[in-house]
């Protein structure tokens, strides 16, 4: 063999070793500086049974420790903890299969995770996974948490499954949350927030709201369901100097005993720039959007549009009075401020399986009216059974103090309306325009009515197919 082959050929042996131990080097180089914090790696069981709550939080503090990555719940695997810490720029990762469990030990959850910010609900203090002054974190993958939140272990004190406070850049994606004791989740005083693809079904236990937003700012929920025994998504603002704003849900469905979507109530900051789009409502017990300022903010800038309801008593209730709900309240009532610019629009809602107490009702107070609302391309189909003496109600009530008696502006308390289809009351700048009414069996009543409302317009109102002429 030539002297110069024999050279090629050794060159070409050498350039094979030396690109194997490259390989080599480079995925020991990649294993050695993994990001992925397994926590069977921190001494978890994985079980079912044993508490791990201990590896668990070690992964999430080894993990923030190194800059940041990803705290894995390996499919698969059941792990059971109490009251985790979720830190800046940690991921956890629930995977397919896996399951994260809540203790059903109250032990296992203690009162270092702030407070509910609603009076009279204390007993809701404590949460299982919680976050306070945390950046760039995230909880994903396709497996599920469950706060394993059932009255025969949590009677008494009920955990919520999650509590974020004062954190940024927060996302939260395509996980499954069940079975919160409490609430499923409340974010106080958060910004730049993501939900997207998640799914929720809190039943096991009283009081199961879905994701609770309390002055948040720059806020995206989407593509995600809600199966609840209250409220699906709720913006509050319990602080007066954090306010709730800059809010866009979109392609979402709810389902609850109560209600869809409830804006305000806990209301003493502002509201702001509320985008609610593409959504489906179906069997809730009270209303698909309940919007309520009652301690003393301002309430602005709103639009809802292409919504399909079914089976939703109230498609749209709104109130704007005096209470206080907050935990921190003052002793003095709340001033009134302002509740306007709303826009609802592109809505089809079905009653036609429920009773006579359904309707668009939309209230201020003597002297304190809500301005500017648009009513528009909406039909509504109702069941009927409207009496005359329905119809010739008048003495219904105000959400006066007295009236209220301490508890929430709930349709319950004015009952029966004298109108079939739209009640509004105490209203300034008011257009409705190609409302379409379609009630099914005998009614007595009027398909609208418009009670102390000032400077409006109702054109191309329908009833039956039938344009009704209404004295504006």
């Amino acid at each position: 063999m030539k002297k110069g082959n024999l050279n090629l050929m050794n060159a070409k042996r050498i350039m094979s070793r030396f690109t194997f131990v490259f390989v080599l080097l480079s995925l020991f180089t990649v294993q050695a500086f993994s990001k992925n914090f397994n926590v069977l790696d921190f001494g978890a069981k994985a079980d079912g049974i044993t508490k791990d709550t201990k590896a668990v939080q070690s992964a999430i503090d080894a993990c923030t420790e190194n800059g940041g990555g990803l705290v894995l719940i390996p499919a698969g695997k059941t792990v059971v903890s109490g009251t985790i810490y979720m830190k800046s720029f940690v991921t956890l990762r629930v995977e397919n299969g896996a399951t994260l469990l809540g203790s059903p030990d109250i032990e296992d959850y203690p009162d270092d995770t702030h407070k509910i910010m609603y009076k009279r609900e204390k007993h809701m203090d404590p949460c299982f996974i919680f976050a306070k002054d945390a950046k760039s974190f995230a909880i994903d993958g396709y497996g599920t948490i469950d706060g394993n939140g059932h009255e025969k272990y949590f009677k008494n004190k009920r955990p919520m499954l999650m509590r974020f406070m004062n954190c940024n850049d927060i996302h939260l994606k395509d996980v499954k949350l069940i079975n919160p004791a409490a609430w499923t989740s409340a974010w106080l005083y958060c910004n730049e927030i993501v939900v997207d693809g998640i799914y929720i079904h809190s039943r096991s236990n009283k009081n199961g709201d879905g994701l609770d937003f309390d002055g948040c700012t720059n806020v995206r929920v989407s593509n995600s369901s809600f199966d609840n025994s209250d409220d699906c998504i709720c913006l509050q603002a319990s602080l007066v100097d954090k306010p709730c704003k800059d809010v866009v849900i979109s392609n979402c469905i709810f389902e609850t005993q109560w209600g869809g979507m409830r804006i305000g109530l806990l209301s003493r900051g502002d509201f702001e720039s509320v985008t609610v789009t593409n959504c489906t409502f179906k069997n809730i017990k009270d209303s698909g959007l309940k919007i309520q300022m009652n301690e003393g903010g301002s309430m602005k800038n709103m639009t809802f549009s292409n919504l399909v309801m079914k089976n939703v008593p109230r498609p749209i209730f709104m109130t704007f009075t005096q209470q206080k709900a907050c935990v921190d309240a003052p002793d003095e009532m709340y001033p009134y401020k302002e509740m306007k610019n709303f826009i609802f629009q592109n809505i089809i809602a079905d009653n036609t399986e429920l009773d006579k107490n359904s309707a668009f009702f939309l209230t201020g107070m003597p002297g304190h009216k809500i301005e500017n609302i648009i009513l528009k391309d909406i039909q509504f189909f109702v069941s009927g059974g409207g009496t005359k003496e329905d119809a010739e109600k008048t003495d219904l009530n105000e959400y006066t103090l007295e009236v209220l008696k301490g508890h929430w502006p709930e349709f319950s308390l004015v009952g029966t309306l004298p109108a079939s289809g739209v009640y509004l009351r105490h209203m300034e700048n008011v257009f409705v325009d190609n409302f379409h009414l379609t009630v099914v069996g005998e009614d007595a009543r009027k398909p609208i009515i418009l009670n102390d409302v000032t400077n409006s317009e109702v054109s191309k109102f329908y009833r039956n197919g039938k344009l009704v002429k209404i004295k504006n």
